[in-house]
């Protein structure tokens, strides 16, 4: 792969429980996200980089979170995790202790750079809630990265979305405070992309001059709904990821992938041309 290219895979809402459980008594979210797994071994060219953007685990405590380490040992690419509102910080820290990213502060903001590309993930967790905030003081931290390297290429990263989405029950426990954050990606043009995860479906908007992009859920995803009052439910679609091109020449380029297998690939042509 080109030294010049830097891919970054994005995977959301795992939601892994222990012991065989089935989440919602239908899911299993484990077996789930063995199938990522294997489908990002197999991805060529290799992404330089997973981000799990949030809800890791079910309900936060300690048999799941070491249930997703045991399976993330068949990873075979470098990962990088955030907390949702399903998540419990000090149990996900106690798991991942070699992740020396996730010990600093009470939140779990960090900051990385991968080949030409900054991530800054924000924890927009609240204990407790399933709403997403993020506090003045992770605001002046957002300000204060972005400042240094006005010219470096950067995803802004949150388990809440920034935006309303239209399925009613996700909208009641959206990211509260969405304009504070506006305001300060507004004057950082070098802000490609706004990743979240939460909703549970491949959604996109514009965002403060950028594009907020969600990524599909691993484990499931939630019913499509656009009624007024819908009621809250999952389905079995097909799960996905999102893969975050950057090209210093092409720019940033964000590709929806679908996870299992699928009849194909078969060939357009042959030696005649055109199949018909």
């Amino acid at each position: 792969m080109s030294e010049a290219l830097t891919l970054i895979a994005q995977i959301s809402d795992l939601h892994i429980k222990a012991n065989g459980r089935l989440s919602y008594k239908k899911v299993d979210t484990q077996a789930a996200l063995l199938r990522v797994i294997e489908t990002l071994n197999h991805l060529l060219p290799r992404p330089d980089m997973v981000v799990i953007t949030g809800d890791l685990v079910d309900f936060g405590n300690a048999e799941e979170y070491q249930t997703l380490r045991t399976a993330l040992r068949r990873l075979q690419l470098p990962y990088m995790l955030m907390a949702g509102n399903h998540d419990d910080r000090q149990q996900l820290r106690a798991a991942f202790p070699d992740h020396h990213y996730l010990q600093r502060g009470e939140t779990l903001n960090w900051q990385a750079r991968v080949k030409g590309v900054q991530l800054l993930a924000l924890d927009s967790s609240v204990p407790h809630q399933p709403w997403g905030y993020v506090d003045q003081a992770q605001l002046e931290w957002l300000e204060e990265q972005l400042a240094r390297e006005p010219q470096l290429p950067t995803l802004v990263m949150l388990h809440h979305p920034p935006l309303i989405c239209g399925i009613g029950h996700m909208d009641k426990q959206p990211l509260r405070n969405p304009e504070a954050l506006a305001a300060i990606i507004r004057q950082h043009p070098q802000v490609e992309r706004v990743l979240s995860g939460h909703l549970h479906r491949s959604v996109q908007a514009r965002f403060a001059g950028t594009l907020a992009c969600v990524a599909p859920g691993v484990s499931h995803q939630v019913a499509f709904d656009l009624s007024e009052n819908g009621p809250a439910n999952f389905v079995l679609e097909p799960p996905g990821f999102l893969l975050h091109r950057w090209h210093p020449q092409q720019g940033m380029t964000t590709h929806l992938c679908a996870i299992g297998d699928y009849p194909g690939p078969w060939p357009f042509y042959d030696a005649n041309g055109l199949i018909d």
